[in-house]
């Protein structure tokens, strides 16, 4: 069957399905075609012999609820949950009652981790090699996702689950959005039963004034001002509480999505005070502490090293006064951004306590959707004015410091913070090539089938191994055919398999790696990168390296020049999952936008729009 959408891509014959996840379908399900009368008609209602089909779709008995959480922009070292010193008690309870996962990656920018996990699919393989808005004609980069490759939330409501997305999206291409749609690629038309969220195909929005949308209508701006990541709380907790009255029965899923810690780093001040002083050791002090914790906690392995400092970051101790009071000022911002967001999750974890449904709850925590946001050389609050130097704008600044995290200010912090909360790798959000880029926290929750409290898991895993592990710890199936389109099988391992054995052997043993032309192929612990001229801030965009990540967890050791063999054999692997997954033709940033979209953009709106990724 063709799919609706004039520019979609023809995505060839649907083989096989190699998976054991393809399965039935149910009985019932959303794609309803008229079903065969297996009673008897006769002259009158005493001939007759009546027969109804199943109304509804039912979940196994005893399905959970499921709660997926996803965290924007932020670093592997950020929060106390894997030994940074911002303090996530919600996020710490999870991980402690549950399970944290050390070896999880994602895609290096939003938009196509987010297609890859909800997807449960490579990226570039449901067509969101990049972003949406800067999409070009190529099955793997036209930024619209394959109604024969099923969302998480189309899957669960087949198998009769409610289904609810809450804040960021940013899979629907903008020249969709329009009173006039089409609607079928809004988060209504990819299973959800309601959203309630930014206009589905931004990358993030204003936390003081938010544009919200409730399905596919703009919601009226909020007369009590609240900050957007309260406002996206209370939601899920009013869709919660209405669904659990209506049918306490029927199990939910909640897809929640907040749009911090991504720029604009706004928050109210008490959030902020309460970071006083919690940073003025600064960068370089942040990163040796926090690699001890790491250690402590088992996150890192006890032999890892502090990775070499990112380019462009000044050393602590050569700033001046009046630098260190303006950055650390920056660091608290942007920790009571995430901190402020950990008790918003916090209150719909302890709704879900509070109903008694809390127990029989798989939550997954995912704790970046990238590495940290690069930020900038110097950090900035305040819109530089016309004709103002970068030191009379700094000396702005410093005076107006009180204002930062206001609705006045869009504050992003000096990239030193992003090599600190990245620990222990390097680089940053945006570069594929390095861990710093993809590798992120991973936790899972569910007291009904987790034993191992605080355990750590260690085996590769990577975004899309997220859908089939919630099918698979769920118990639901994945029908042949949903919405009258045939599946073709999910790409990811489900990680079901680790959490009764801490020491089994790694199931996702191949994994690529790519954005904006670079890119990086990981088989069996050894993981080559190639970041082809265009990777950002790495040391040497036309070298290659080679890692053995299992021996040096965070890129320390570059083995390339040892083992020119390894590299050659690991481009043959990359150059096989390519082509295998629409990653080719390889996209440099930023060139090649689709004209459709385009036109819906004046020249400034673009621009910023290449800032905000």
């Amino acid at each position: 069957m063709k799919t609706d959408h004039k520019k979609q891509i023809a995505i060839g014959k649907v083989g096989l399905f190699s998976s054991a996840l393809m399965l039935s379908a149910p009985l019932a399900a959303q794609y309803s075609p008229t079903p065969k009368f297996e009673g008897k008609i006769g002259k009158t209602l005493d001939d007759t012999q009546e027969w109804y089909p199943a109304a509804h779709p039912q979940a196994p008995a005893g399905a959970p609820n499921v709660v997926w959480i996803l965290i924007d922009d932020i670093g592997y070292g950020a929060t106390t949950t894997f030994g940074g010193l911002i303090e996530t008690p919600t996020f710490d309870r999870l991980a402690d009652n549950g399970l944290r996962y050390t070896n999880w990656h994602t895609c290096a920018f939003s938009a196509p981790t987010r297609a890859a996990l909800l997807t449960g699919r490579n990226q570039h393989s449901v067509h969101f090699g990049f972003f949406a808005n800067q999409s070009y004609g190529a099955p793997g980069y036209d930024g619209y996702l394959p109604f024969e490759k099923a969302t998480i939330a189309e899957i669960l409501r087949e198998n009769g689950y409610s289904t609810y997305a809450i804040g960021k999206y940013h899979l629907t291409s903008p020249s969709d959005i329009t009173p006039a749609g089409p609607f079928n690629r809004w988060p209504t038309g990819r299973g959800f039963d309601h959203y309630f969220g930014f206009t589905p195909s931004a990358a993030s929005t204003d936390q003081w004034n938010p544009v919200i949308y409730r399905d596919t209508q703009l919601e009226p701006k909020d007369p009590q001002g609240r900050h957007v990541t309260e406002l996206l709380a209370d939601e899920a907790i009013r869709y919660i509480s209405d669904q659990k009255k209506a049918d306490p029965d029927k199990p939910f899923f909640l897809y929640f999505a907040s749009g911090a810690a991504h720029a604009p780093v706004q928050v109210a001040p008490e959030w902020i005070d309460k970071y006083k002083g919690k940073f003025d050791k600064g960068w370089d002090i942040y990163r040796e502490e926090t690699l001890a914790r790491q250690k402590k906690l088992g996150v890192v392995p006890d032999n890892v090293q502090l990775a070499p400092q990112n380019p462009n970051v000044r050393p602590w101790k050569d700033l001046s006064a009046d630098e260190k009071k303006v950055y650390t000022r920056h660091m608290e911002t942007y920790a009571g951004f995430v901190s402020h967001t950990d008790h918003e999750i916090g209150r719909i974890i302890s709704h879900l306590e509070q109903i008694g449904q809390l127990d029989n709850t798989l939550v997954v925590l995912m704790i970046g959707d990238n590495g940290a946001p690069p930020g900038s050389v110097n950090g900035t609050f305040l819109p530089a004015k016309q004709g103002e130097t970068n030191k009379q704008l700094f000396a702005r600044e410093l005076e107006n410091l009180d204002l930062i995290g206001s609705a006045e200010t869009k504050p992003k912090y000096p990239g030193g913070w992003a090599a600190a909360t990245n620990t222990p790798f390097r680089y940053t959000k945006g570069n594929p090539c390095w861990e710093g880029g993809t590798h992120d926290p991973l936790i899972l929750f569910y007291p009904k089938k987790i034993k191992d409290k605080g355990g750590v898991r260690t085996q590769y895993s990577y975004v899309s191994d997220i859908l089939p592990t919630t099918v698979e710890l769920t118990g639901v199936k994945i029908p042949e055919i949903i919405n009258g389109y045939r599946q073709e099988p999910v790409e990811g391992v489900s990680l079901a398999y680790s959490v009764d054995n801490p020491k089994a052997p790694e199931r996702h043993t191949v994994q690529y790696h790519e954005m904006t032309g670079s890119y990086a192929i990981y088989q069996d612990g050894w993981k080559a990168a190639f970041p082809n001229g265009v990777a950002n801030r790495a040391p040497d965009s036309n070298s290659v390296y080679l890692f053995h990540t299992k021996e040096d967890f965070n890129e320390v050791n570059d083995l390339a020049g040892k083992y020119p063999e390894k590299v050659k054999e690991l481009a043959k692997v990359f150059e096989a999952e390519a082509w295998k997954y629409n990653v080719y033709p390889l996209k440099h940033q930023w060139k090649n936008e689709n004209p459709l979209i385009r036109k819906y953009r004046k020249p400034a709106n673009l621009q910023r729009s290449r800032i905000v990724q």
